[in-house]
């Protein structure tokens, strides 16, 4: 795999050797390692970290911060909305509180009131608040992804996007995305494939 030369966060050490110029449509990552001392490591350097190890390829495609949201980076920038996927963080309305994240393609509604209130065992369940996702994920809406997610954070995939070539998922930041085979659930040992975790949405 192929390294991108300048990312939009803090850049991790890269092999320059790698480094082609770069070409349209986003660059793809991969062989990098972090600095002996690290201040700081960003989400969005810790979703790639994950990411690296897994062996898949991918490519990192770099976006207007302001255009994130799914639906306006789909118009925006010519992605299908079938090809892309929400990660949706839902929390339990009884404290102490319980979070999963479930992920469904970006033309479908997640069905929270039947299939993820049974998955979780509650009887009320809610999207978590913008506030709520970033202190549990360290991540922004229009950024949040399937990786590097907390260790004991339930992961729920609609089957629906094992059907696909390849999705586009967040990257942990909203100034980019990740287009990836969907064999990357099956490889987080977090996920658990599910029939029917989303209904038809008036997007599609």
């Amino acid at each position: 795999m192929q390294v991108s030369c300048s990312p939009p966060w803090p850049a991790p050490v890269v092999n320059s050797a790698l480094c082609p110029r770069p070409t349209g449509g986003g660059e793809s990552f991969g062989y990098f390692h972090y600095e002996d001392e690290v201040g700081e490591v960003t989400t969005a350097q810790r979703v790639l970290g994950e990411l690296e190890p897994l062996g898949l390829p991918y490519e990192l495609i770099r976006i207007d911060s302001e255009h994130a949201d799914t639906a306006t980076f789909c118009a925006r920038y010519g992605h299908p909305l079938d090809r892309s996927a929400n990660t949706i963080i839902v929390a339990t309305k009884k404290e102490p509180k319980r979070y999963a994240a479930c992920v469904v393609r970006a033309d479908t509604r997640l069905d929270v009131n039947h299939a993820v209130r049974q998955l979780m065992g509650a009887s009320r369940l809610s999207f978590a608040k913008p506030e709520e996702t970033m202190e549990l994920t360290g991540m922004a809406i229009g950024g949040v992804t399937v990786l590097a997610l907390p260790k004991d954070l339930p992961i729920y995939v609609d089957e629906r996007l094992m059907e696909l070539d390849y999705v586009i998922l967040g990257s942990g930041d909203r100034s980019a995305k990740i287009k990836i085979s969907p064999e990357v659930f099956r490889r987080l040992p977090s996920v658990r494939i599910v029939a029917d975790l989303a209904m038809a949405s008036s997007l599609a």
